[in-house]
């Protein structure tokens, strides 16, 4: 990570939940700056779940939604498939923000240098959702970070963040868990700990 984002007032990092909120509670406290959680929902194909049709993302109490149409196209998805999964699982990022923050609201984001992470980039769709959104609040500059990625993801993001650190493309690239020894599910739990020692606590 860049050495002269270190302290900066103007910056801060999100963590992509859940897989990337830990991996971003280590930049925040490596870089001496504000840590807060940005909920990604993946909108996956009803007949196969792990397929992205989409992505939805939370900053600020709005969501935003990114189509991925190449699948749409793909798979022929009927009208209103789409939809459909996606007004549940704007119900399920809504409450999971809430539960996460415990209370508290969200950073401001205006004006801010951004540093978006993950634990990994496959496709990249969870992402572009997460770049949509806090460009949407009005961050100033993007940075997207991440321990391993597919190179061509990493690339294309280029496209639409303003920088993308990306510490292992590896050839070939099968999933983002070939990076990890222990690449089991982050809990809930585990969120809100990385959050809380990082100093995010509930008012009051």
């Amino acid at each position: 990570m860049r050495p002269e984002l270190t302290g900066r007032d103007d910056a801060l990092v999100l963590g992509l939940a859940r897989g990337g909120v830990p991996v971003a509670a280590a930049v925040a406290e490596a870089l001496s700056i504000p840590l807060d959680v940005l909920v990604v929902r993946k909108i996956g194909l009803p007949s196969q779940p792990e397929l992205a049709m989409g992505a939805i993302a939370e900053s600020g109490g709005a969501v935003e939604v990114v189509r991925n149409e190449q699948v749409l196209a793909q798979m022929a998805v009927p009208a209103g498939v789409f939809e459909d999964v996606c007004t549940r699982e704007i119900r399920v990022l809504h409450e999971r923000a809430t539960s996460y923050r415990r209370g508290r609201a969200a950073l401001p984001l205006t004006g801010k240098l951004v540093i978006i992470v993950d634990d990994g980039l496959a496709t990249g769709s969870s992402m572009r959702a997460a770049i949509t959104a806090v460009r949407a609040h009005g961050a100033r500059e993007v940075i997207v970070a991440v321990p391993v990625g597919a190179a061509d993801t990493c690339t294309a993001l280029g496209t639409e963040a303003d920088g993308v650190v990306c510490a292992w493309t590896p050839e070939p690239f099968h999933a983002v868990g070939q990076a990890y020894a222990n690449f089991d599910p982050t809990s809930d739990d585990e969120v809100t700990q990385a959050l809380a020692a990082h100093g995010m606590r509930p008012p009051g």
